[in-house]
């Protein structure tokens, strides 16, 4: 059974930029979480934990992706997110 074509963006750019976001951006997302809680808790159970909770929480945004109605608009929200954690890894690590 195909799509409803009400449902499909027809532009190519707004399906590159929500096929990106989704596998990119969430990739950037999941990776500046984890630092940053590398950075605040125990490093060892960070790693460990997070063989299992980075695939979970990168899944999870790349849904979260193609759910949006704009891909430049996701791409820009993981963006920001990106910047605030990566924000909190770098006011984290020791002078």
């Amino acid at each position: 059974m195909p799509a409803n074509p009400k449902y499909l963006n027809p532009k190519f750019s707004h399906r590159l930029a929500t096929i990106t976001a989704a596998i990119f951006g969430g990739l950037l997302v999941t990776l500046s979480f984890h630092f940053a809680l590398a950075v605040w808790f125990d490093q060892v159970t960070v790693i460990i934990t997070s063989t299992f909770t980075a695939f979970i929480l990168w899944v999870v945004l790349m849904m979260l992706a193609f759910m949006a109605k704009n891909g430049l608009k996701i791409w820009g929200i993981y963006l920001l997110v990106t910047l605030i954690f990566s924000l909190i890894t770098y006011l984290g690590l020791p002078s």
